[in-house]
């Protein structure tokens, strides 16, 4: 067993027991592995142990990982800044997409998605803190992009993202992962019927299934610090 397999089992254990301690649905919370500046051999590693679901934040970076394990089912997820001139190479290469924080990025999205794939998979990013160096949309313009998304045939919005400032102590984190899951009731209660949160990463996980998290982003717990 190799230490890249024995992390995911680790971790998965922790994953699972953070669901019974938080009253989550057993098998309720999916672990999404972020392979950025990781090897080929390191993601083959995470597969032997079972892994599908496999991020990363560069485009440069994913495509030769994408075509040298097209033969493995896997779904690749992007979760970088999205560039306007990268969006048809998004659009063909992924199943989904964590981080729209605009409409026009969406639109783009939608046009350049090939026809014979199904819909693209959409979280809305949201700047929950307002800190002007990151992206993402603000709480007050959420409702509207919602909207705005739902109308783009070739995308299908399934909930929000979040990056969170990191916090000290566990009821911090906790604080700014409900702000996330009350945003996404709001949705939920004018019938979008959304589903994912992204949100939990190697530091805060933990907090972030107690409030609700349905999609954990973890590297380095997982790959080691790179």
């Amino acid at each position: 067993m190799t230490l890249i397999t024995n992390n995911l089992i680790i971790l998965q254990t922790q994953i699972r027991a953070a669901e019974q301690r938080y009253r989550r649905l057993p098998g309720s919370v999916e672990l999404l592995a972020i392979t950025k500046q990781q090897t080929i051999e390191h993601i083959q590693q995470a597969i032997d142990g079972g892994q599908k679901k496999f991020g990363e934040n560069y485009l440069q970076e994913a495509l030769p990982k994408i075509t040298a394990l097209a033969d493995q089912k896997l779904e690749w997820h992007f979760i970088g800044v999205i560039q306007s001139n990268k969006t048809r190479i998004i659009a063909e290469n992924f199943q989904w997409v964590h981080s729209i924080d605009c409409i026009n990025i969406a639109e783009r999205l939608n046009k350049q998605r090939p026809e014979n794939l199904p819909p693209l998979n959409i979280c809305l990013q949201i700047n929950i803190d307002g800190e002007p160096q990151k992206s993402g949309l603000s709480p007050e313009k959420l409702i509207e992009t919602a909207h705005a998304v739902t109308q783009l045939s070739h995308l299908k919005l399934r909930g929000l993202m979040l990056i969170p400032k990191p916090y000290e102590t566990f009821e911090q984190q906790r604080e700014v992962f409900k702000k996330l899951r009350l945003l996404l009731e709001k949705l939920n209660q004018q019938k979008f019927n959304l589903n994912t949160l992204s949100m939990g990463m190697s530091q805060d996980f933990t907090a972030a299934i107690a409030e609700g998290s349905t999609l954990l982003r973890i590297g380095s717990t997982i790959f080691g610090k790179r």
